[in-house]
């Protein structure tokens, strides 16, 4: 059931066992690994996260193109950067010489302006204080604006327009989705920050509020804040991300770890600032390189040695701020991108895993409880597939393996 993978991560290790002396790992999952469809090049690791112990390894170390499961180590960086009660604060603020309202991109990419926010920042709530502030201050016009420079350099992915992630901005509502979609692929508008703050002035038009079409600018020192909201904390940011296996977020908390570490917000910056955070940490950085947080670079690369490492790491009881990223990951049969994975199958309830998918990539990476009842650290990485749903097939097959086995 759910309940036993939950059990493991209770932040005690009370219901996990270190892994005993038993049957080899290598002759269960060596012939699993072998399948045709998982390409021609792989990275596979099994770790006790109680003790530390690899009980597998088949080219533990060598760097392959992980596509999302990168989000782990963004979401690890992030968390060690920030800390887990962090929040995003986007803000209205006026200007006392101009009357200028500048709506300030706190990165925020939960922030929303639908009706129901589900617990997100409303912008339509930051519309409503601020209207009422302008109109204890007798003001019912003003020049609107926007500020984006919370980041930096390009805002579009390496990967160009793409459905799975807007224009990386400070400022965006609903992660610029054309569509009611809250996660998945989507048609994105072509400016996410005008299109928020274009919503931003429709509100605050609901309250009689006029003003001029928005620009882009830059919030003075002198710039009085009016109102605030914050996104939830970044505890729940992280899971969202894991769960949904959301881009927009991912690359968010790039460039916040990278402001966070004096590094520039942007691609590059947010890149070096997750890899000197996972150095700090002491994690094996060998044969890896960061281009995003997102992992849709195709020039990124991750070991199975760090992931598995990530991962025991979120699972120190010294370090229960990192702990989301366990608790974000899609839980086998119920949850997220593996809700439609493993139904009607022994590991269903039992494995959680980031998944990762790209062109001739398939990567899977998380826990399992396995039959004695230890909590497993996994992570198989495979390039050079050719069929996408085959390849997956076979990773949910060695996962699947590996929970029913009571082996190590």
């Amino acid at each position: 059931s759910a309940a036993a993978v939950l059990a493991g991560l209770d932040g005690t290790g009370g219901a996990v066992r270190p892994a005993a002396e038993g049957p080899a790992l290598a002759p269960v999952l060596d012939p699993l690994l072998e399948n045709p469809a998982l390409g021609t090049g792989r990275s596979a690791a099994v770790v006790d996260i109680t003790t530390g112990r690899q009980l597998y390894g088949q080219g533990a170390g060598n760097g392959l193109t992980p596509a999302s499961t990168t989000k782990i180590a963004t979401a690890v960086a992030a968390l060690s950067a920030l800390g887990p009660d962090h929040r995003l604060t986007t803000r209205a603020a006026l200007e006392p010489d101009t009357g200028e309202l500048v709506l300030v991109g706190g990165g925020d990419p939960t922030l929303t302006a639908r009706k129901d926010a589900r617990g997100a920042a409303s912008l339509r709530a930051l519309a409503d204080a601020t209207a009422k502030a302008l109109a204890g201050r007798g003001v019912h016009q003003v020049t609107l604006s926007y500020d984006t420079t919370l980041y930096a350099g390009a805002d579009l992915h390496p990967i160009g327009v793409n459905e799975n992630l807007a224009r990386v901005s400070a400022l965006m509502a609903d992660e610029g989705r054309t569509d009611d979609s809250a996660s998945g692929p989507a048609d994105r508008v072509a400016d996410p920050a005008a299109e928020a703050a274009r919503a931003f002035g429709r509100f605050l038009g609901e309250h009689g509020v006029r003003t001029t079409a928005p620009g882009p600018s830059r919030a003075t020192g002198r710039a009085q804040t009016l109102a605030t909201v914050s996104s939830p904390p970044l505890s729940d940011v992280v899971e969202r991300m894991l769960t949904n296996s959301d881009n927009d977020i991912a690359e968010a908390l790039a460039r916040q770890t990278a402001r966070a570490s004096g590094q520039r917000a942007d691609f590059a910056g947010g890149a070096r600032a997750v890899a000197a955070r996972l150095k700090a940490l002491g994690l094996p950085l060998a044969g890896t390189a960061f281009h995003d947080g997102s992992g849709l670079d195709r020039a990124d690369r991750l070991t199975a040695n760090l992931l598995t490492a990530l991962l025991r790491t979120a699972a120190d009881p010294a370090r229960p701020g990192l702990r989301p990223v366990l608790t974000g990951l899609p839980v086998a049969g119920f949850t997220g991108t593996l809700a439609d994975r493993y139904t009607g199958d022994g590991a269903a309830g039992i494995v959680r895993a980031k998944t990762g998918t790209l062109t001739g990539v398939n990567t899977l990476a998380g826990t399992a409880v396995d039959r004695d009842g230890r909590l497993l650290a996994f992570a198989f990485l495979a390039e050079g597939t050719t069929d996408p749903q085959a390849a997956q097939a076979a990773l949910d097959h060695v996962a699947t393996t590996l929970a029913a086995c009571g082996c190590g």
